[in-house]
């Protein structure tokens, strides 16, 4: 079946040839903003299945997601922007320049210390780019200058905050220890319970129409007490996002994790009540809170 290179240049000339003239219609009809949707759905089932180490799945995952990556190219190179060689060739270089501890003199005992050289050589690079007149700008960072210019605010909040966090901590900007943080995510639970408070019937609020919660007329809040809560669920996020980051955790990943539980539970809880005959919608609470025991019981 040929060496990699030979593989990798079958996969780059399949992709010309859905593009080219007389090729796929879907393909030939898609431009870099339709692909991206995709982009993104690839990459969280990458995600998925290395959670789930389903390594045959992993295999074909990431087949999509480098597809991708030459889907974007051929479009690329069909404007005559760039294409895929470039691309590697800007991977190669950068991988050598970004790692002088195993292709120069540099030395570098720990991960830590790579981390520190691996964004000093980051910042140089960027000198060079803006100094040449190019680069990515640092969008909604305020300040070109400033160690969380490079951080993309276009990225989903959660990982956002997981950068925005690190980039901090790289040059000091933490707390000394984890009890720290857990005394902050107290500090913020606090707040954000007595902005509730502040609510009409405060923790007390129980659900209206349709389940949701605060939902009747005689129970709205003003825009402002809205903002101000949910201000204070965002801090409460960030402060966990910085406790996954000290223990070296993912948050995505955590989250995914609990939502994967919680959709298997649920489920099993819907199918109990099924089997009896009834609709989750009829049954007590009760009932549903002691099938969700038993599903946490038999995990």
């Amino acid at each position: 079946m040929g060496n990699t290179g030979e593989k990798f240049e079958r996969a780059v000339q399949i992709m010309a040839r859905l593009r080219a003239p007389g090729g796929c219609p879907w393909d030939r009809e898609q431009t870099f903003d339709s692909i991206k949707p995709y982009t993104l759905e690839e990459t969280y089932e990458v995600l998925e299945a290395i959670d789930n180490r389903d390594w045959d799945e992993l295999t074909g995952e990431l087949g999509d997601l480098l597809l991708q990556v030459l889907f974007y190219s051929e479009m690329a190179q069909e404007e005559k922007h760039f294409s895929i060689d470039d691309v590697l060739e800007r991977l190669s270089t950068k991988l050598v320049d970004r790692h002088p501890h195993v292709f120069g003199d540099v030395k570098a005992e720990t991960s830590g210390e790579v981390l520190r050289n691996w964004e000093a050589i980051k910042a140089k690079e960027k000198e060079k780019r803006l100094a040449a007149g190019g680069g990515k700008s640092a969008k909604g960072s305020g300040d070109k200058d400033s160690v969380l210019a490079n951080v993309a605010a276009g990225v989903p909040a959660m990982l956002e905050a997981a950068k925005l966090s690190a980039r901090a901590a790289h040059v000091g900007f933490d707390w000394p220890t984890l009890r720290g943080i857990f005394d902050k995510m107290k500090e913020e639970t606090h707040e954000l319970q007595s902005r509730i408070e502040a609510l009409p019937h405060g923790l007390d609020r129980a659900k209206g129409k349709h389940g949701i919660a605060g939902s009747r007329a005689s129970d709205a809040a003003s825009p402002e007490q809205l903002r101000e809560v949910a201000g204070e669920i965002g801090d409460l996020m960030f402060t966990l996002v910085n406790i996954a980051r000290y223990l070296g955790v993912d948050p995505e990943s955590s989250l995914k994790q609990t939502n994967r539980k919680f959709r298997r539970r649920f489920q099993y809880v819907e199918s109990k009540i099924k089997e009896r005959g009834s609709k989750i919608e009829e049954a007590p609470l009760e009932d549903m809170e002691s099938l969700w025991q038993q599903a946490k019981e038999s995990e």
